[in-house]
């Protein structure tokens, strides 16, 4: 199959020890969307993640179990999309679900081909925008604005290449990056028209918990599967970010029963700059991408059958 619409820029999935459940969340939806992926995994971990992933789909590490989350992997990547000659790459977590696009304060499953190239579009109109994704599902409430300026991007990342940053540390890493790149005067761009729908942290086996919760007096769970960090751990993470960027910026609270980290992002104030050359008022008229409404089942929701009648004329022949 062929599209019109592809993302411009390389999406790299980080997946270990989940070649049982990788294609049933990230690269399963992609591959359904027909958008182009690479799984990028240890050695040791080949044969298995080859039984249910293309093999020119996987990219093997030259490295493994270094015992420092996925930081050592994430510069992989971002060295690897260099090589290639990207001017920013993609970087999501293996337990994705699916792309929703927040539409009329409604969360609907949206294809994930137009929903990553009108980010990508919207960040190429902008020459300081370091690290950009989208929000959580969860978090993709009525009423919000377009995105979030200058704060965290969790899980489904796209970051450009030639920023003067990296990933470090084990804990908190992705916070840190955009730490790294707000003191430096960048922005960065949270989406909230489209959304990401990540299965919550540590609620399936695999990744790096075990050899990163397991060293702050992690609990196993009661099935045995996995290990959690306990309050101490969960505090021991907090307080790593803090050493890191200091009491000013990062205080450290309780929230949802747990200690946690909790940043002043809104002391960062850089605007958006434009290319030059750019000029919004020459965009025309709303470009959809392709994509329209439809109802693959019958709707109940009185609220989304109006929004479903509204946007009929809007509908295309896919």
């Amino acid at each position: 199959m062929t599209r019109e619409v592809l993302p411009k820029y390389p999406i790299y999935i980080i997946s270990k020890g989940r070649a049982d459940t990788i294609a049933l969340h990230t690269a399963g939806f992609l591959a359904v969307d027909y958008v182009p992926f690479r799984v990028v995994i240890e050695p040791q971990e080949f044969d298995a993640y080859a039984k249910v992933i293309p093999e020119d789909r996987l990219l093997t590490l030259p490295f493994s179990n270094l015992g420092q989350g996925g930081t050592p992997a994430r510069n992989w990547i971002w060295e690897h999309s260099r090589s290639e000659g990207h001017e920013s790459h993609w970087i999501l977590d293996d337990n994705i679900r699916r792309i929703y696009r927040l539409w009329y304060g409604e969360r609907i499953p949206c294809d994930s081909a137009p929903a990553f190239r009108q980010v990508e579009d919207f960040v190429d109109r902008f020459d300081n925008i370091a690290v950009a994704g989208m929000n959580y599902k969860m978090f993709g409430l009525p009423n919000l604005s377009a995105y979030f300026l200058n704060t965290h991007v969790y899980s489904c990342l796209l970051i450009r290449n030639d920023i003067p940053f990296r990933w470090r540390g084990k804990y908190n890493e992705d916070t840190d990056l955009c730490l790294q790149a707000l003191t430096s005067k960048w922005c960065t761009v949270l989406v909230n028209v489209f959304l990401a729908d990540k299965l919550p942290t540590m609620s399936q086996k695999g990744g790096n918990t075990e050899s990163l919760y397991g060293g702050l007096g992690g609990r196993v769970t009661g099935d045995g599967t996995r290990i959690v960090p306990t309050t101490d751990g969960r505090l021991e993470m907090a307080k790593t970010l803090q050493r890191q960027w200091g009491q000013e910026l990062v205080r450290i609270d309780r929230r949802w029963q747990r200690p946690q980290h909790v940043v002043e992002w809104k002391r960062f104030k850089t605007a958006l700059h434009l290319k030059d050359g750019v000029d919004l008022a020459q965009l025309g008229k709303i470009d959809e991408y392709g994509l329209y409404m439809k109802a693959w089942k019958a709707v109940k929701s009185e609220r989304i059958q109006k929004i479903l009648t509204d946007n009929r004329e809007k509908e295309t022949v896919s």
